[in-house]
């Protein structure tokens, strides 16, 4: 069994990646999902996004998400954030931020069916959530939900570009 503690933490490249999404993290590994833990792991495109409750024509954004034992990665807009959903600052999130470039560091844990995010370990910021075939990404202080549909499963995703 390859397990998850087996491969090497990913990083954002410097400058972000560019192009095609980089090869799946995890795709290897064979160590199954905790019980309770939702299975996300796929690629996402969002269909529709609400920022302070008004609905925007932006749907361009696009995510995979791997998982393997509690570690999650999860890619995008340029950045890979790769992390253990075990709540512990050391384990989560330590890359940069998507939008600014600046570096970032961030618990993340499953509580309630949902993977939360909370930068340093504070307030929740972002949450991901199945809501039957649907996923919602909420971005708290941007007040913005993202419904997104699954457009492949897990190690379906190789050649799919991204980049808001």
């Amino acid at each position: 069994m390859l397990r998850a503690d087996d491969i090497p933490v990913a990083h954002t490249p410097p400058g972000f990646w560019q192009g095609e999404m980089p090869p799946p993290v995890l795709a290897d590994c064979t160590e199954p999902l905790p019980p309770g833990i939702p299975d996300m792991r796929g690629l996402w495109r969002a269909f529709a996004v609400e920022v302070d409750g008004q609905m925007r024509e932006d749907t361009r954004h696009v995510e995979r998400i791997e998982q393997c034992g509690d570690r999650v990665v999860i890619t995008a807009g340029g950045v890979i954030h790769d992390m253990r959903a075990d709540g512990d600052l050391e384990h989560g999130v330590n890359d940069i931020a998507a939008r600014t470039g600046q570096p970032i560091r961030v618990t993340a844990a499953f509580e309630h069916g949902r993977l939360v995010l909370r930068p340093f370990g504070g307030p929740i910021a972002v949450t991901r959530e199945l809501e039957g075939d649907v996923l919602l990404w909420t971005l708290l202080p941007l007040a913005r939900v993202t419904r997104m549909r699954r457009l492949a499963g897990d190690g379906e995703c190789e050649g799919i570009g991204d980049k808001e």
